[in-house]
């Protein structure tokens, strides 16, 4: 009978502590319910920490970024491999210097500026295609990995879920179009490989400088290129430019030229061997061509005579294909 009477009490004891969670915030008139603070809402007087100011929600777990775990040490230097050109670097703790690799866009170098410095630190990177990475830095005498390659969310082994280290992160240049979004549809018009415009080329030498089609989505335009080298001498490409000029141009008259700089490139070709191929997508902010100019787009060779160019009206860019589906894989 006592132990009836007191397993009785506890359950008491336990829905009297569970009723507790759940506190009414005002009073009910009766016209509609009254919101309620509940264990996700932090409490109204201070338990640890700051004093938070009224009604204020928890951050919970499924919105953290989990951070990855990284060794630095005085004497040696820990690089960084990232799939994309990296943007913005910050270190939160002195005790850390981290740059870019010369010579290399996505490589970021980090060391230890203090011997056996005791606090763990971090440090966060955004690369060009819209990837956010961060990282808990702490001091190690021999780091265990001293060359770090990371990942993006195509190359990550996931076929269904994206992980935490890739979020959308909006770069001005790219207006309100998603980096990532861009970085897969320029990867998807490479793949299709479907030429819709058949009448804008040039073909020279053994040189042959396609444009395969014109692309539009959500304020940008994306162009698709092709260089063919039917000779077997190398073609090494040195620079292309894309201006719109006049296409009449008086004699004594000043020569007046926009350049137009691409924003993004998928697989720039910097060499095209004897009897290969190489396509190439440009992604360009949204411009249109006045009715007495025209784009010029002109391939130059390195150290070489083999240059080639095509014109671009403005009736072209007018008819743009619109993308409605991606095929990346």
């Amino acid at each position: 009978m006592r132990k009836e009477i007191m397993m009785f009490a506890l359950a008491m004891g336990i829905a009297t502590a569970n009723a507790q969670e759940k506190v009414t915030v005002g009073e009910n008139n009766g016209s509609e319910e009254q919101p309620t603070l509940t264990k996700e809402v932090y409490p109204q007087k201070e338990a640890d920490g700051d004093l938070y100011h009224g009604l204020t929600k928890k951050l919970t777990f499924d919105r953290m970024i989990p951070p990855h775990g990284l060794e630095v040490t005085y004497d040696k230097t820990v690089h960084v491999i990232f799939p994309a050109e990296v943007r913005y670097v910050d270190l939160g703790s002195p005790d850390l210097i981290a740059g870019k690799a010369d010579g290399a866009e996505n490589v970021i170098r980090v060391k230890a500026t203090v011997r056996n410095f005791p606090n763990e630190t971090n440090m966060s990177v955004i690369t060009e295609d819209g990837s956010f990475y961060t990282f808990n830095v702490k001091y190690a005498a021999e780091p265990l990995l001293l060359n770090v390659e990371m990942c993006d969310f195509i190359h990550d082994g996931e076929k269904v879920n994206r992980p935490n280290n890739a979020q959308e992160i909006y770069l001005k240049e790219l207006g309100s179009e998603s980096p990532m979004l861009v970085r897969l549809i320029m990867k998807s018009i490479h793949k299709q490989n479907k030429r819709e415009v058949k009448h804008i080329g040039c073909k020279r030498f053994g040189i042959q400088y396609l444009l395969k089609g014109i692309y539009t989505h959500n304020g940008l335009l994306y162009f698709h290129t092709e260089i063919k080298n039917q000779s077997n001498v190398p073609f090494d490409v040195d620079y292309i430019t894309w201006k719109i000029v006049d296409k009449k141009v008086a004699k004594r008259t000043a020569v007046q030229e926009q350049i137009i700089l691409p924003l993004r490139a998928q697989n720039y070709a910097t060499c095209v061997p004897g009897k290969k191929s190489e396509r190439t997508v440009f992604t360009m902010a949204k411009f249109t061509i006045p009715d007495d100019k025209c784009l010029v787009v002109e391939l130059n060779e390195k150290n070489g005579g083999r240059h080639q160019s095509f014109v671009i009206e403005n009736e072209d860019l007018v008819r743009a294909n619109t993308i409605n589906e991606l095929q990346v894989r």
